[in-house]
């Protein structure tokens, strides 16, 4: 899924993200935010601390989402994955004694009707467990810092670290890209002074991931063509001929599913059969009913902090199961994985918090912070008490596949790849 990121490092945000922070500003000045409106206000239920979001018997969460624009596919599988969870979880008693409601606000991918949306739902709920698009995420980011409410945004730029209330699920792009790298290196021959191409969508995203690959290749020996392109650009034909012409020996690609099926169905057609790798946002397994799927299933992996949801894993298994069961008439994909998780997590916070005697939004993100070894039986284990660091650097390595649920299998297992440490602690 393409969403605007980056490291501690200044990035230029696209017009339409200048325009919302703008708005978001106006909003704060006129009253508009949930700050002014009241924020943790010390009330008491019963002995544990309260806030807006919570009263004796709901707790109210929130989710800006994408049910009409270019992500409405996956924001109707987090948005269903986790009403999923919140019903299991009301059906075994809910949590601190209160039923979780999640209340889902749709913003068609447009920043300032997100922006909107956040003044309006902002007052009402205690944490986000879903935000999607990193334009969207970038134009709310002061917002959600002054209100100190806990957001796990469905975005994985590096630019989202070192923020409290901001948690970035699993890794970051560029530590995907150095996994990415290394696969290729070990698996496909790639040797010293071979050149990859690096196709990336304009803005925090793909800068993002070059930063990874530019790193890795640099540390193997490689050298990256990397060719940058906007979020409209659906035909690659031009880039695969330029790639074609650099001799790239592989290619990378941090862009959307769209832009991953033209690149890759193209290059198998002009006979630049070279393996490609994407990382999860790139794909979706819809991919897999379209005339690009013999080239895919032949030529593209995909690095994910996540496992397919075709594995093995008891959690997963259940998960898919209940999820099929629920919604028969709707794919299982990584969204649903995804949402379900991320739901999972919030509703450890919200236990904890409970446990230490308050449900007020510092107390969700202290809890939150606190959790060291959070594992929901879905992924890998992750670590959320430093917010420099991804929660995980552990990934899995994906390959397409038309029969399996979710359009993939795993074709390696988590595993930490050298050179990721070195680079977190250069960064």
């Amino acid at each position: 899924m393409n969403t605007t990121h980056s490291g501690p490092r200044t990035r230029h945000r696209t017009a339409r993200t200048v325009l919302a922070g703008t708005l978001a500003l106006l909003l704060a000045a006129t009253g508009c935010s949930s700050k002014a409106d009241g924020g943790d206000d010390g009330r008491t239920d019963g002995g544990l601390r309260t806030g807006p979001g919570v009263d004796a018997k709901t707790i109210r969460l929130g989710a800006l989402t994408d049910l009409t624009g270019p992500y409405a596919t996956l924001g109707k599988s987090i948005v269903q994955a986790q009403q999923m969870w919140a019903e299991e979880t009301n059906a075994r008693g809910g949590i601190c004694d209160r039923k979780i409601e999640i209340v889902v606000k749709d913003h068609g991918y447009d920043v300032q009707k997100a922006v909107t949306a956040y003044a309006d739902i902002a007052p009402d709920v205690v944490a986000l467990p879903q935000v999607i698009g990193s334009p969207v995420v970038a134009a709310l980011l002061d917002d959600i810092e002054r209100d100190g409410m806990l957001t796990f945004p469905q975005a994985w730029a590096a630019s989202l670290l070192g923020k409290d209330a901001i948690q970035v699920l699993g890794t970051t792009y560029d530590v995907d890209m150095i996994a990415a790298v290394e696969f290729l290196t070990r698996t496909k021959g790639l040797k010293k002074g071979d050149t990859v191409g690096h196709v990336y969508f304009e803005g925090d995203y793909g800068a993002n991931a070059l930063e990874g690959s530019t790193w890795a290749a640099k540390r193997a020996g490689l050298k990256v063509t990397g060719l940058k392109i906007k979020a409209t650009d659906t035909d690659l034909s031009a880039q695969v001929s330029a790639l074609r012409a650099e001799g790239v020996k592989a290619v990378l690609i941090s862009a959307g599913p769209a832009q991953t099926a033209s690149l890759v169905g193209v290059a198998a057609s002009r006979g630049l059969k070279v393996p490609v790798v994407s990382s999860a946002p790139g794909f979706a397994p819809q991919l897999m009913k379209t005339p690009a799927a013999p080239a895919l299933a032949a030529l593209l992996n995909v690095v994910s902090a996540a496992p397919a949801v075709s594995s093995d894993l008891p959690g997963v298994k259940r998960m898919v199961a209940s999820y099929r069961k629920k919604y028969p008439d709707s794919p299982v994909d990584s969204g649903v994985l995804s949402g379900y998780n991320a739901a999972q997590l919030m509703g450890a916070d919200l236990e904890k918090a409970c446990e230490a005697g308050g449900l007020t939004r510092e107390d969700v993100v202290t809890a939150h912070r606190s959790q060291k070894n959070a594992d929901t039986g879905l992924g890998t284990a992750q670590d959320f008490s430093d917010v420099d660091r991804p929660a995980s650097v552990e990934t899995y390595v994906l390959k397409p596949d038309a029969e399996a649920v979710g359009g993939v299998v795993n074709a390696e297992e988590a595993h930490t790849v050298p050179g990721v440490e070195e680079y977190l602690s250069a960064r």
